[in-house]
């Protein structure tokens, strides 16, 4: 068994003035992609090496680590923040990353970016900042949830990302979200050749039709 791992930076947000967002320079290799306050970080596992051995990829795990709870500045009670942790067969436009923050891959959703196959592993967390933390600076966690199919998959990249919803409204002026770290246990196997064809042929269909299954 290997283990994989992809990290993802420290970000920064800034709002000013209150309901715009902005990354700070400082960051590490996130992107805006809303100024109503989405952002994202995007990394990718390569399993080139197993792709050519012809081998399949057989998940027994996943989870993600993470350092502190994001803090803010000059926030108060009822200020909120929606962190998804992503890990996915297919690759994703922002727009798609956004929509999967909101609705995930469940079928009755009026927008699905990825379906159960796609979805590897996600995790999602809300933070909030109660009475108590309002004056020290910190988010507590209030819900903590995870999907994903761990499906085996003949792709030759896994998309890693990390997707920040700001709640509205916001009254921090600044939110720091701490570094992450997306982990995978894998096995690579073998298997019979008609069986591997068939899922390097849908590994391929996923890739280049996202929004179909």
């Amino acid at each position: 068994m290997k283990v994989l791992t992809k990290d993802h930076g420290y970000l920064i947000a800034n709002q000013s003035p209150p309901g715009t967002w902005s990354v700070d320079p400082t960051s590490q290799g996130w992107e805006l992609v809303s100024a109503g306050g989405v952002f994202t970080s995007s990394e990718y596992f390569d399993l080139g090496g197993l792709s050519q051995e012809e081998k399949t990829l057989f998940f027994e795990g996943a989870t993600v680590q993470n350092m502190l709870n994001p803090t803010h500045f000059n926030g108060a009670a009822g200020d909120s923040i929606i962190m998804v942790d992503l890990m996915s067969s297919l690759p994703l436009r922002a727009n798609q990353l956004s929509n999967f923050a909101v609705y995930g891959n469940f079928a009755a959703t009026p927008i699905k970016t990825l379906n159960f196959e796609h979805t590897i592993y996600a995790r999602i967390r809300q933070y909030v900042v109660d009475l108590d933390t309002a004056a020290w600076g910190s988010f507590i966690q209030v819900s903590e949830n995870q999907i994903g199919s761990l499906e085996p998959t003949a792709s030759d990249r896994i998309y890693s990302y990390r997707i920040i919803v700001m709640g509205t409204p916001t009254t921090a002026d600044r939110i720091d979200v701490f570094n992450s770290r997306h982990m995978l246990s894998v096995n690579s196997k073998e298997e019979p050749q008609y069986q591997y064809l068939m899922r390097l042929l849908r590994s391929y269909q996923l890739q280049q039709d996202p929004d179909r299954d």
